[in-house]
């Protein structure tokens, strides 16, 4: 009896972990909630909601625009060959402008 019930929870605590994985959003889900409720706000109905969700929905996130410069600063400061603080120096006005 001890054993069939030491086994029955050794077999449950994955699945309740995983349960617990699934119950979180997934970002587009977070996406799609997010304009839902932006839509909503404006009053949106019909094929104005459509074109709006859909614009809102294919939107990058303002953090891939920040990788993306993030990427761009590093390359040019990659063949200017800074190194150190002239490269600390250079990021950050890159990175800031």
């Amino acid at each position: 009896m001890y054993k069939t019930l030491l086994l029955a929870t050794c077999l449950a605590l994955p699945l309740a972990a995983h349960a617990a994985d699934e119950k979180k959003p997934t970002s587009q889900q977070e996406k799609m909630t997010a304009c839902n409720k932006e839509a909503s706000a404006k009053n949106l109905k019909g094929e104005e909601r459509n074109k709006f969700m859909s614009t809102c929905l294919s939107a990058t996130p303002a953090s891939s625009s920040q990788q993306d410069k993030m990427t761009a600063c590093n390359k040019e400061a990659a063949a200017k060959n800074l190194k150190g603080d002239e490269r600390k120096t250079f990021m950050s006005k890159c990175l800031s402008g």
